[in-house]
């Protein structure tokens, strides 16, 4: 594995080592442990504690319209959002519940089961919305590797792998390139060498599911109960590696055309799934329009080689065009860089630019309307004192 892998690791939490005498705290007594099988740990744990005393641990497995499916120490079951929770996605749709997310849970008396909090996420895997507004969504939430899923056949878009990898680092997880349908090709290490051109420092597998080739490979990521989530376009294969890992048909899969190799979104929603092995995936729908929300750091991680010329150029502030001594432009020249590469980089960068401005305004437009909310509310407090608003 990578040293970015090897980074990635999340420090495993075995119950026996703290005891708590809330059942929701406690994996392990009474119940079957699936909080523990969920990568559960001690940093969830100390993140729940000011909850413990009135709600109960869970995490996503399903978000739907006005609620979400999630999965506590006792089994799976349905929730509502409460009060906070909706006046917070009004205000930033990214604070919705996510797929994956820990959240606490109230248990009402009338038999009402709401979301009442969402624990500190670890990472976000997060895009533009649909609608390419400003406002982001997450994706999924918790995810301790980030699988890019790309078919063979036809062969890898390079640009469309670069743009989820810089998606990737910036959620804060770790990347994985995952090439299927080597079964289809007749030499696929030659492409899996063409994908790690551009997937610098990034492990890349090649797997066939219907064959279980490679299948061991991905399943050594799922080690100390991780979290994985699944991105990619649709055809590509995500869902039927899926359930290659689970050993079932858990998720629907879909023909592919003969064409273009592109297939129907069979994946409709995002869902979080338990494998029986260990571990957990989160199979996402196929991905048409992947709007960038990164940063310079993100990008820095998925072009380090290109990072790397930059530092050697003459000039701090270098525009890699006409300035003498550029080391960027001279790679290209000598064959260093290639100029697709270097083109895609330059795109990144300008959208992720335009995505920071863009969100810079959203969050002025926030601010101005909750000024005017505040001065609406005193107006209406003096109103009362001096008797006007009786």
């Amino acid at each position: 594995m990578s040293k970015a892998h090897e980074r990635s690791h999340l420090s495993s939490y075995h119950p026996g080592e703290e005891q708590s005498t809330s059942r929701s705290l406690a994996p392990d007594t009474p119940g079957d442990g699936r909080l523990a099988d969920l990568g559960w740990s001690a940093e969830i744990a100390h993140a729940f504690a000011p909850y413990a005393g009135s709600h109960h641990l869970a995490r996503v497995s399903r978000v739907e319209r006005g609620g979400a499916e999630v999965i506590t120490d006792e089994g799976q079951i349905q929730a509502t959002y409460g009060g906070d929770i909706l006046a917070a996605a009004a205000a930033d749709r990214s604070w919705h519940p996510a797929v994956g997310d820990w959240v606490a849970l109230r248990y009402w008396p009338d038999g009402r089961i709401t979301i009442d909090a969402i624990l500190p996420r670890h990472t976000a895997m997060v895009r533009d919305g649909a609608d390419r507004t400003s406002h982001a969504q997450v994706v999924a939430a918790n995810v301790d590797v980030v699988v890019i899923v790309e078919h063979l056949d036809p062969e890898p878009d390079l640009g469309r792998i670069e743009r989820l990898l810089v998606l990737a680092w910036a959620s804060g997880a770790t990347p994985l390139v995952v090439l299927t349908k080597a079964d289809l090709v007749p030499a696929p290490e030659v492409l899996r060498d063409d994908v790690a051109a551009v997937a610098l420092g990034v492990d890349v597998l090649a797997v066939s599911a219907p064959d279980a080739e490679g299948l061991d490979d991905v399943r050594n990521w799922l080690g100390d109960n991780r979290t994985m989530t699944f991105v990619g376009p649709s055809g590509a294969g995500k869902s039927t590696l899926v359930n290659a890992l689970a050993g079932a048909e858990v998720m629907p899969t879909g023909e592919v055309r003969a064409s273009d190799g592109k297939g129907r979104h069979t994946t409709t929603h995002r869902e979080l799934i338990m494998l029986p092995g260990g571990g957990v995936v989160i199979d996402t729908p196929g991905i048409r329009a992947v709007g960038l929300v990164a940063n310079e750091d993100a990008i820095a991680d998925a072009f380090p080689d290109i990072e790397e010329l930059v530092e050697q150029c003459r000039f701090a502030d270098c525009a890699h065009n006409t300035e003498p001594d550029c080391a960027v432009r001279a790679a290209v020249e000598t064959g260093e860089l290639d100029a697709g590469r270097l083109a895609r980089w330059y795109k990144l960068g300008r959208e992720a630019a335009y995505q920071a401005r863009r969100a810079d305004v959203r969050l002025r437009q926030q601010e101005r309307a909750e000024w005017k909310r505040r001065e609406k509310a005193l107006r209406g407090y003096y109103r009362l004192r001096s008797g006007k608003g009786r």
